[in-house]
């Protein structure tokens, strides 16, 4: 159970669930099939895709956007976006499905803590049915994408009988039959990331603590506060019929390439903070803090404090509920590349550096010292050869992880499970892994201009096209997390 991380979420959508981590982990235990999982393959995912937006645009405009293409390809990219957006808003046909029992992946990207509790498929219904967006005309992604989400992970099947259960009232039914053996709980992340999304700091008041998504006003939760909620769901999961829980920690937001760190004097010298931290698309040359959204050093100091403070929450009431933390914000933060992580740790291991050689498709990835050119970077090709230069851990949404950043991340929790006498059938598959990563084994051609695929994306400066709205990515960061009401 949790959020984005869990479920799955890269790219910009939730697209191929099968390769979540939860479910690399029972692909390696030998219950994949016996996991199950909803489907959001349709249309390549919701709210989008823009791994197969950006491969579309190759297909019929090759390897470059220039000033002669730029006008068509928005159009052909507005049409897209609009079937996706019809599909998902069920315009096209019912997005109802027959799964009567609850999903073994209980994860819902955009949720925080206290909406494991609170939010039911007749909340997101009713949302969608009441409050849907007064701009919809030039919104290009699915009006409540998340909330169509909710109810298909939920009550897949629309059953009346089922539509006020909360996702740990689903996992209370799943624990009732037969027990849960091992429970996943990913959850956190979201109290949190909105001051990134956002790029604004507003913390939690005392109307924020056990409130419903849409009727929060912070996009950081306090510590005190966080507590109170994790507290709430630790008890509540520690009368169930559960044999093991894990949870992770929490890696520091600063981190992912969502946000791009920038100096005052536009070098990248060496140092844990940059002086302000601003959106992806915004290269260091044309980044103006009196014109464009940041976040300062200090903020960015202060929001990895606030994470330290979570995780330490987090620690103490595993300990307290003899649940079993497992440490993923060390091994996010030791793969950092432009920032000092904790060099101590070894975030990649010996088995996946093989898989990486030994596949022709990304054996040049692995330096004469034997070290990945991956990184936590956002995804960069070479100009010259077309080749990764950097990045591969991070999707092309700046946030969430790639394939081989979630496998990385089921590694760890395989590792945690193992000690505490988890069962795995098989070895963990790396090759599987690598070869279902098609940003790094196929990576399209359109990337090796980023600068201006990205501006073409975010419709900056002389890449804007009217009919589009609202940037893609600005509408997409949105969607991540609730919006303020200030």
């Amino acid at each position: 159970m949790g959020d984005s991380m869990a479920q799955g979420f890269k790219n910009g959508g939730i697209y191929r669930t099968d390769l979540s981590f939860p479910a690399l982990i029972a692909r390696s235990m030998g219950l994949h099939d016996e996991f199950q999982q909803p489907s959001f393959s349709a249309q390549a995912g919701i709210p989008i895709n823009i791994e197969i937006l950006v491969r579309g645009l190759a297909e019929k405009y090759g390897n470059e956007l220039t000033a002669g293409n730029t006008i068509s390809a928005a159009r052909d990219l507005y049409r897209t976006l609009s079937r996706i957006k019809s599909y998902w808003e069920g315009q096209l046909k019912s997005l109802q499905s027959d799964q009567a029992s609850p999903f073994h992946n209980q994860s819902i990207w955009g949720l925080s803590i206290s909406d494991t509790m609170l939010m039911t498929e007749r909340y997101c219904r009713d949302r969608i049915t009441n409050f849907r967006a007064g701009y919809s005309v030039f919104n290009v992604l699915p009006d409540n994408a998340m909330y169509t989400t909710a109810r298909l992970v939920l009550n897949p099947s629309f059953n009346p009988a089922l539509e006020n259960r909360t996702m740990i009232d689903n996992i209370h039914l799943l624990s009732e039959d037969g027990g849960i053996e091992n429970l996943i709980v990913c959850i956190g992340h979201n109290n949190i990331v909105g001051a990134v999304t956002r790029m604004s700091i507003i913390m939690s008041q005392e109307s924020d603590v056990h409130t419903i998504y849409e009727n929060r006003t912070c996009t950081v939760f306090q510590p005190e506060h966080f507590k109170r909620e994790l507290y709430k769901l630790y008890h509540r999961i520690s009368k169930l019929n559960v044999k093991q829980v894990f949870v992770p920690t929490i890696p520091y937001v600063t981190i992912p390439p969502a946000i791009r760190g920038v100096n005052d004097d536009k070098t990248c010298k060496g140092s844990t903070y940059f002086d302000y931290y601003t959106r992806f698309w915004i290269w260091d040359d044309d980044f103006d803090p009196g014109k464009h959204p940041h976040l300062t050093k200090d903020q960015a100091i202060f929001l990895d404090q606030v994470v330290d403070q979570y995780n330490e929450v987090i620690r103490r009431l595993a300990y307290e509920f003899d649940f079993c933390v497992v440490p993923v914000h060390k091994y996010v933060a030791a793969a950092a590349r432009r920032r000092m992580g904790n060099r101590e740790i070894q975030p990649y291991p010996s088995e996946f550096l093989n898989a990486l050689k030994n596949n022709p498709k990304t054996g040049y990835l692995m330096n004469d010292r034997g070290w990945p050119k991956i990184s936590t970077d956002y995804l960069r090709l070479d100009a010259t050869t077309g080749l990764i230069d950097r990045g591969g851990i991070f999707s092309l949404d700046g946030l969430h992880p790639s394939t081989i950043g979630y496998g990385l991340i089921a590694n760890i929790f395989r590792k945690s499970m193992i000690k505490r006498g988890v069962e795995f059938r098989h070895p963990f598959d790396w090759g599987f892994i690598i070869e279902n990563e098609t940003l790094i084994t196929d990576p399209p051609p359109l990337l090796h201009n980023l600068r201006l695929l990205l501006r073409f994306l975010a419709m900056d400066g002389q890449e804007r096209v009217t009919f589009l709205g609202k940037s893609v990515l600005q509408l997409l960061l949105e969607s991540f997390s609730p919006k303020p009401k200030v």
